[in-house]
């Protein structure tokens, strides 16, 4: 491949992360509350509507009990109302990791990531371990104990839905952005919490060059400890795949073994990102369909599977009825970036991405 070549399609993956996490985000938005939203309440909805198998947005809701379950943003992202993103913390945040390196750099500190916090993004739109952790700042606090004072949520997911931006800029490198990841989630988090966001910015950075979904999943499994639970965790939903159980089966498994841990928490979360990328075998609509009908954190899940799903496939590849109504807009909190252009974001991502680190690590070479 041309030198022209490798950047054009570096261009079109970066894009295509962008679009996927955006879209897979509003798909989710509707039904985020997994303690009402469980599997059998999202498909039934969707049957109820004749929307299975999920191809598109969600369908309007034909119930009024349904319509009053929703979240109240679901008049902006159900098929047909769809007219740019609304705002969401899975696309703020990504929005200021952009923020932060085009700033500090790769060498940016923990300390930088809570400045621009304060700086850049309002108190009322964060929320768990995040807003934990900008009252502890605001107090004075520094990190590592931003993370841990008073903070009961330092295994959310918070941290992972922060991680993309590192996967990014870091094309084919998973250990170099998970080791981005990590002084960011710090911030915010400890234990599976950090390595929830390690993973997924490995993971993302894999898709670039992997192969296959699969050697991706196992690539962003080597940057974390092999004994935490969430690598325990993704592990036995890969197995459970292999196996040749059903994407149901396999999810009905895992809700069992993590029973407990609650619908915001990162491991049950990451089994069911991993159960919709491999059942989704690589394809656009169905990796980030299974991942919402997968419930939990469903906007969080279907962004982060989304940016991997648009990575693998890049942007042209997306079906054009999930990117097009974005008409290529994003609404955000993040300070100065209300109605920033998707296609800027994804310029400037490239830029950090071409531009190497401080030691002039040389970017990689694409398949394709």
């Amino acid at each position: 491949m041309t030198a022209s070549g490798t950047a054009a399609t570096l261009a079109d993956r970066i894009l295509g992360g962008w679009l996927g996490r955006i879209a897979g985000n509003m798909l989710g938005k509707p039904v985020e509350q997994g303690e009402v939203w469980t599997r059998a309440r999202i498909d039934r909805y969707l049957r109820e509507a004749g929307a299975l198998p999920l191809t598109d947005y969600l369908p309007e809701p034909v119930s009024e009990t349904d319509t009053l379950a929703l979240r109240p943003e679901w008049r902006e992202c159900v098929r047909g109302r769809v007219h740019g993103s609304c705002r969401d913390d899975d696309v703020d945040y990504a929005i200021l990791g952009l923020h932060l390196l085009e700033r500090h750099g790769f060498g940016f500190s923990t300390e930088q990531v809570g400045d621009l916090w304060l700086l850049s993004l309002p108190y009322l739109q964060t929320f768990t371990a995040e807003r934990v952790a900008y009252r502890n700042l605001a107090n004075g606090l520094r990190p590592p104990l931003t993370a841990t004072f008073d903070n009961p949520y330092q295994e959310w997911i918070g941290a992972l839905i922060r991680a993309d931006v590192y996967g990014w800029t870091c094309p084919g490198l998973p250990r170099r952005a998970a080791s981005l990841a990590r002084r960011d989630a710090v911030l915010s988090h400890s234990g599976n919490g950090v390595y929830g966001a390690m993973w997924a910015a490995a993971l993302i950075s894999a898709a670039f060059t992997a192969p296959t979904v699969r050697d991706a999943v196992d690539e962003g499994l080597a940057v974390i400890p092999g004994g935490s639970r969430l690598a325990r965790t993704v592990r036995r939903v890969a197995s459970l795949h292999e196996s040749g159980l059903s994407w149901e089966e396999t999810l009905a498994t895992l809700t069992e073994e993590t029973a407990g841990l609650g619908w915001i928490h990162a491991v049950p979360n990451a089994a069911v990102i991993t159960a919709g990328l491999l059942y989704g075998a690589g394809d656009f609509t169905r990796t980030i369909a299974l991942t919402v009908r997968g419930g939990l954190d469903t906007d969080s899940n279907g962004a982060t599977a989304g940016s991997v799903a648009g990575v693998l496939t890049g942007a042209r590849a997306i079906p054009a009825h999930w990117k097009d109504p974005l008409e290529d807009t994003v609404r955000s909190a993040v300070f100065g970036s209300d109605g920033v252009r998707i296609s800027e974001l994804a310029a400037r991502t490239l830029r950090l991405a071409e531009s190497g680190d401080q030691r002039g690590e040389a970017l990689v070479t694409l398949p394709g």
